[in-house]
């Protein structure tokens, strides 16, 4: 028969993809006159009005008042209406007679009935089949025959389906917008971690890709993807445009992505908002999202409302999320409901989460089980838990076996531990290697550690040329050095070493507000060395009466050079008794010279005494 062409518009149903767009709004009035004005040209024998009114019945679900129109225009050669017969006949369960007339208009050169088609042979398995009429389709310009196109070959392993993706997605097709954004998003990941087949770090192309992957997110999303819109959202939300990334997540939400209303809650709880975060979460939570109901558990568990935290873990377990199980068992340790938080503990570790494998072990240990804990720790070291490694050194160094130990702690501050840092350089300064020793003791101070920021200040400090004493207090001394500022930083953190050796710099330049300053709160903190330091400042200043306050408080913390000054003092003053029992002490506690010099002044006072 002679092939007409598309004078009709061509109908898609959406029943093999979804719809790349928006079907457009009609004014009700207007279609009804349209439909009037086709039905009276139809009647008068007009083929393209025929194909138009079938196809108009057939939208309606009206299949038997299309069904004659079809027929009538596809056997006046309408391959419009020959395409739209083979839905209306897929419709009606006739698949094979359907894929028939899409043959016909797919020869005609309709891409709708070639897209058609090659998704009717996709679904009986004949991919060749399926592939030449997608091709047809696609090749046509067809968005949808273009997408289904690029599914095909990306089933495959096809590189050719990336062509194809983007083709479809250029047309509109907000399906193949997404997929093409998720793609480019994952290979500028695996650039600039090095990952991708080519091999090496390519920051540059992968920042280029991400830039191209949130494009097509923003296409997708414009068009009503959620999942594309809660990408989007999440890239917002990593670059700052909290705003922004408010606006995807809550038009993801209202689609019903749990996932976004999830996140949705988060950016409300972190700008203060709980009680509306609250509400997110439970929508997301009650659509099966897991860590939604952690969320509405760690808030509820906040608030003292035990039991409904342990009611949302619960529901986060169900929902396959194991942060469920091992918050209930940190929640359950909080309790002191210990057989309780093992249980969980161990569900959880079991599944995989490295974080409670750890905790399992550290409860081990606690009570005992060191042969159960150390199989837990390394477990959760090797899925790349930073504190099970550096618990599982502190494992290895209580039973003596420095070595392996040593290794635990280098893997752990490797991966950034603050406290295995700290272990590594002690190590290594045990060992002389000094150079080795300020690499790590400089990651573990500026990491936060007071104790490594002290040690390193030591090494600094030791490697100062001496000074001599008519320099002290010359102008130079006012610059301070870099091992002055790390004492500091230990000092301001509360180390009372660091507090007195600050004090005793101080002092060196004359500073002695500053020096009994930090003498004092040594001193306050429980610092023998910062009492005997404040009580010498004190009595160069005339105020010995004070000074004995703190020598005492030296002395009676185990100092001899504050025990012999006290012997001293009270030597002085006449108090011979006071004088000689304070000698007595410092003899006990030395060290050596102290000894020596109490001993002749304990005798000296004993002949006074006795004369």
């Amino acid at each position: 028969m002679d092939v007409m062409g598309d004078k009709a518009t061509l109908f898609e149903t959406g029943r093999f993809v979804q719809s790349s767009g928006e079907e457009p709004t009609h004014d009700e009035a207007a279609e009804a006159a349209e439909e009037a004005r086709h039905r009276l040209q139809a009647e008068a024998g007009d083929v393209e009005s025929m194909s138009v009114l079938g196809a108009m019945l057939l939208r309606r679900g009206d299949l038997d008042g299309a069904e004659p129109r079809l027929r009538a225009a596809t056997a006046a050669g309408d391959r419009a209406a020959a395409n739209n017969l083979g839905v209306l006949l897929h419709q009606r369960g006739y698949p094979e007679e359907a894929a028939g007339w899409w043959r016909i208009a797919a020869v005609a050169g309709s891409a709708a009935a070639a897209h058609a088609l090659g998704r009717h042979h996709r679904e009986r398995g004949d991919e060749p089949a399926a592939e030449y009429w997608l091709r047809q389709s696609a090749e046509q310009g067809h968005a949808l025959g273009a997408y289904a196109l690029a599914d095909l070959l990306e089933h495959r392993g096809d590189p050719d389906a990336g062509q194809w993706m983007r083709a479809a997605a250029e047309r509109g097709h907000r399906e193949a917008a997404y997929r093409l954004a998720r793609a480019l998003d994952r290979r500028a990941a695996a650039r600039e971690e090095g990952t991708e087949p080519d091999g090496g770090v390519d920051t540059e192309t992968g920042a280029a890709e991400a830039a191209e992957a949130e494009q097509w997110y923003r296409q997708a999303a414009a068009r009503g993807h959620r999942r594309a819109a809660l990408h989007l959202g999440a890239i917002l939300e990593k670059r700052g445009e909290l705003k922004e990334a408010g606006r995807w997540y809550l038009t993801s939400a209202k689609d019903g992505e749990a996932r976004a209303a999830c996140a949705l809650g988060f950016l409300l709880r972190d700008a203060g908002d709980t009680e509306s975060a609250a509400v997110w979460w439970l929508r997301a939570a009650q659509d099966g999202d897991g860590n939604a109901a952690n969320a509405l558990g760690a808030l509820h568990a906040e608030r003292g409302e035990t039991q409904t935290a342990e009611r949302w873990y619960r529901a986060a377990m169900d929902a396959g999320d194991d942060n469920g199980a091992y918050n209930l068992a940190l929640l359950c340790a909080e309790q002191g409901r210990t057989a309780q938080a093992e249980q969980w503990y161990r569900r959880a570790a079991y599944a995989g989460h490295r974080e409670a494998a750890n905790a399992l072990a550290v409860l081990l240990l606690q009570v005992g089980d060191t042969s159960g804990a150390e199989p837990w720790f390394s477990k959760a070291a090797e899925a790349g838990s930073v504190d099970a490694a550096f618990n599982l050194g502190i494992l290895y160094a209580g039973r003596g076996e420095d070595r392996v130990a040593l290794h635990c702690y280098e893997r752990a501050a490797a991966a950034g531990h603050t406290e295995a840092a700290l272990q590594v350089g002690i190590a290594r300064l045990r060992e002389g290697d000094e150079a080795a020793a300020e690499r790590h003791l400089r990651c573990a101070a500026g990491g936060g550690s007071a104790e490594a920021a002290y040690r390193l200040a030591a090494v600094l400090d030791a490697r100062r040329p001496a000074v001599s004493e008519h320099e002290l207090g010359e102008s130079s001394l006012n610059v301070k050095t870099e091992c002055e500022e790390w004492y500091e930083r230990a000092a301001t953190q509360g180390h009372r070493r660091a507090q007195v050796r600050v004090g005793m710099l101080a002092a060196a330049r004359g500073d002695v507000v500053e020096a009994a300053r930090w003498y004092r709160t040594a001193a306050e903190a429980g610092s023998r060395n910062g009492a005997f330091n404040l009580g010498l400042l004190l009595a160069r200043e005339g105020s010995e009466p004070e000074a004995a306050v703190w020598w005492e408080r030296a002395a009676d913390a185990g100092h001899g050079r504050a025990a012999l000054r006290l012997a001293l003092v009270y030597a002085r003053r006449g108090e011979l008794a006071v004088g000689q029992r304070w000698a007595d002490r410092a003899v006990a506690l030395g060290p050596a010279e102290v000894t020596e010099r109490a001993g002749r002044l304990r005798d000296a006072l004993r002949e006074e005494l006795s004369a």
